[in-house]
């Protein structure tokens, strides 16, 4: 499924929402709702506050669908060429010269098994996925 957002909180909120509902629809445990929930709000709401600088006026895109045994998220925006795969922010304590930012990515790294970022004409396109193995039915048996 395909969302066309407005470069708002509420709408990143939406979308979450939708992945949500999406993922009990596929029976994902609710930890794995969890983490792709949580790294589709830090994600979107980059795009939102950074890419379009919050303007509702701008839109971008949310497609959430599973395919096979993973979940893919991809969030396209028409925001300057920025690749947040490229953050190298690794220690676990900020010095107070370092530039504010990169620890969004780190969370989402946490709970998401593949990250890519392309840019293609003038979208940026960032890509989730979280390998979710075999569903469960209701009687617990996969």
């Amino acid at each position: 499924m395909t969302m066309e957002l407005t470069a708002t909180p509420k709408e990143v909120m939406r979308a979450v929402e939708t992945l949500q509902q999406f993922g009990r629809e596929q029976n994902l445990s609710e930890k794995a709702i969890f983490g792709l929930a949580l790294a589709l709000e830090e994600c979107g709401s980059n795009v939102v506050n950074h890419a379009l600088n919050g303007d509702p006026a701008q839109k971008f895109r949310v497609t959430i669908e599973r395919i096979g045994q993973k979940m893919q998220i991809e969030l396209r925006d028409g925001g300057p060429e920025f690749d947040p795969t490229s953050s190298t922010r690794s220690s676990e304590t900020a010095h107070e010269d370092a530039p504010p930012g990169g620890w969004g990515i780190q969370l989402v790294r946490r709970y998401i098994d593949e990250i890519s970022y392309k840019r293609e004409g003038a979208e940026n396109i960032l890509r989730l996925v979280k390998f979710i193995g075999e569903s469960t039915s209701p009687t617990g048996t996969s």
